[in-house]
C-alpha cells in the first residue's frame, strides 16, 4: 500500500477516536449528574445524555455542506476544534444548561466528522485498499470507546464529587493533537475536480497517493452523466444508494448498539453489579469491540461487505435474545455479560466494521459529501431517539428489562432478510464502477 495513502488516511480516522471517545464517555458520568443535579428521567435524557446526539444529527446532516464547498479537509479542521471546545466546556460547565449546550457542540464535531472522513477516506483510496482503509475510521472509533471506558473507570475516585468533569474534560488533549495533524494531509483529489476544477492540484494529489494514470483517473471522474439520467428527478436518478444508505444506517441503530455503549454500566447494575465493577466491565465491552472491529478490517476486503453484514446479523440475533433471556430468568450478570460481549463482536465484525464504508461508496463523486450525510444523518436521528427514550424506556422495565433485548432481536431479523435479498456487494469495484452498477439497477 502506497505510504502516503496510509499516513492521510490514519490521520483523518483519527477524527474517529475522538468520535468513539466523545460517544461513549458520558457513560461514566451519566449517575454522577444524575445525582448531583436531581434530573427526572425525560430531562436526563433529552438534555444531558442525548443531547450530543442530537448535535450529531445537525452536524450529520449539514455536514456536506461545508464538505462540499469548503472541502473535506476544512472540514475536519473544524471537527477538531469543536471537540476541543466540547471536551473543556463540557468539562467545566457550572448547570445542566451549559452543559448540554457543549455537549451539543461536540455532537457538531461527531456528526461532521462521519461525512467528512469517511468521505475523504474513499476518495483518496483504490478499490483494493478502500474497505480497510475506510474501516481505519471504525477501528479508531471503537478504540476511541476503549479508552474512555478505561480513562472512566481510572478517574474513579480522582476527584470525588468532580470525577465526571475530568472524565469528560481530559478529551481536549487528543482533540488538540488531531487538529494540529489534519493540517499535514491534502485536500481530496476527487473534490478538487469536480467542485474546485483545479486539475493542477488534483494531478499533484494524485502523485502523492502514487496514482500512475493520472490523466485516465480525472477522465473517468468527469464522465458526465447519460443525458437519460441527467432528466430523471433527484430522488429517482439516486434511490437505489438513498434506500440502501438509509436501511444500513436504520438498522445499524435498531440493533441497539449505542443503547448497550450509553448505558452499559446501569445495565449491569440492574443485573446485581456494583457501580465500580460495571465500570471494570465495561472495559471488556470496549476490548471486544477493537479486536472483533480489527478481524472485520482484516476480512471487509477479503469476504466483503455483503458477507459480514449476514455474519453480524447472525450474532446480533443469538445474542439479543440471550441478552433478553437473561433478564427474563434472572440468570445472573455473567451470562448477563457473556451475552453483551457476543453482541459488541457481533456488531463490530459486521455493522461496525461496514457501514461507514458502505455509505461511502454507494453514491457517485459529484454527490458523495450529500449522500454521505443523508446516510450518517439517518443513522444519528435514530441514535438519538433511542438514547433520548433510554432512561425513560430503562426505569419503566427497570424490574426486567428483557422487552427491550426481544425487540431489537426482531429487528436484526429484517436485517438479516435485507443482507441476504437486497444488499449489493461493493468490493473490489471504484467508486465510478459503482456509481454505474447502483445508477442501472
Amino acid at each position: 500500500m502506497q505510504k502516503n495513502i496510509l499516513y492521510y488516511s490514519i490521520v483523518v480516522a483519527m477524527a474517529g477516536f475522538l468520535f468513539g471517545f466523545d460517544t461513549v464517555v458520558i457513560s461514566g458520568a451519566n449517575l454522577p449528574i444524575k445525582e448531583a443535579w436531581n434530573t427526572t428521567p425525560w430531562f436526563h435524557g433529552t438534555s444531558i445524555m442525548s443531547m450530543a446526539l442530537w448535535g450529531t444529527v445537525v452536524g450529520s446532516l449539514m455536514g456536506g455542506i461545508p464538505c462540499q464547498t469548503i472541502g473535506r479537509k476544512n472540514t475536519l479542521i473544524w471537527v477538531g476544534i469543536l471537540y476541543f471546545v466540547s471536551a473543556l466546556g463540557s468539562g467545566l460547565a457550572p448547570d445542566p444548561y451549559s452543559f448540554s449546550f457543549f455537549r451539543f457542540i461536540g455532537g457538531l464535531g461527531v456528526g461532521a466528522s462521519t461525512v467528512a472522513a469517511p468521505t475523504y477516506i474513499s476518495e483518496i483510496s483504490t478499490a483494493q485498499n478502500r474497505g480497510k482503509l475506510v474501516a481505519l475510521y471504525q477501528f479508531n472509533l471503537v478504540l476511541g470507546i476503549l479508552i474512555a471506558f478505561i480513562s472512566n473507570y481510572l478517574l474513579k475516585g480522582f476527584d470525588g464529587a468532580n470525577d465526571w468533569r475530568w472524565m469528560l474534560g481530559v478529551e481536549a488533549i487528543p482533540a488538540a493533537i488531531y487538529a494540529v495533524f489534519v493540517f499535514s494531509i491534502p485536500k481530496s483529489p476527487r473534490w478538487l475536480v469536480l467542485v474546485k476544477k483545479d486539475l493542477k492540484a488534483a494531478r499533484e494529489v494524485f502523485a502523492k497517493i502514487g496514482v500512475t494514470n493520472i490523466d485516465e483517473e480525472i477522465e473517468q471522474i468527469n464522465t458526465p452523466e447519460p443525458e437519460s439520467e441527467v432528466k430523471k428527478s433527484f430522488l429517482m436518478k439516486y434511490k437505489t444508494p438513498l434506500i440502501l444508505a438509509f436501511l444500513i444506517a436504520f438498522f445499524n441503530q435498531l440493533s441497539g448498539i449505542n443503547f448497550v455503549l450509553y448505558y452499559a454500566p446501569e445495565i449491569l447494575e440492574i443485573a446485581g453489579l456494583a457501580s465500580r465493577e460495571s465500570l471494570y466491565n465495561s472495559i471488556a465491552i470496549g476490548g471486544i469491540n477493537l479486536v472483533f472491529t480489527m478481524l472485520g478490517m482484516v476480512l471487509i476486503d477479503r469476504a466483503g461487505r455483503k458477507q459480514l453484514i449476514v455474519l453480524g446479523s447472525i450474532g446480533y440475533i443469538a445474542s439479543l435474545c440471550m441478552i433478553a433471556i437473561s433478564f427474563y430468568l434472572e440468570l445472573g450478570s455473567v451470562v448477563l455479560l457473556c451475552s453483551i460481549l457476543v453482541f459488541i463482536a457481533s456488531h463490530a465484525i459486521g455493522q461496525g466494521a461496514v457501514i461507514w464504508v458502505f455509505i461511502a461508496e454507494i453514491f457517485p463523486n459529484n454527490i458523495r459529501a450529500y449522500g454521505q450525510a443523508f446516510g450518517t444523518g439517518t443513522h444519528w436521528v435514530f441514535a438519538a431517539l433511542i438514547t433520548l427514550l433510554g432512561p425513560v424506556v430503562i426505569d419503566y422495565f427497570k424490574a426486567s428489562p428483557w422487552p427491550i433485548f426481544a425487540f431489537f432481536a426482531f429487528m436484526m431479523v429484517l436485517q438479516l432478510i435485507f443482507a441476504l435479498f437486497y444488499m449489493p456487494e461493493t468490493k473490489g469495484k471504484t467508486l465510478e464502477e459503482l456509481e454505474t452498477q447502483l445508477a442501472d439497477s
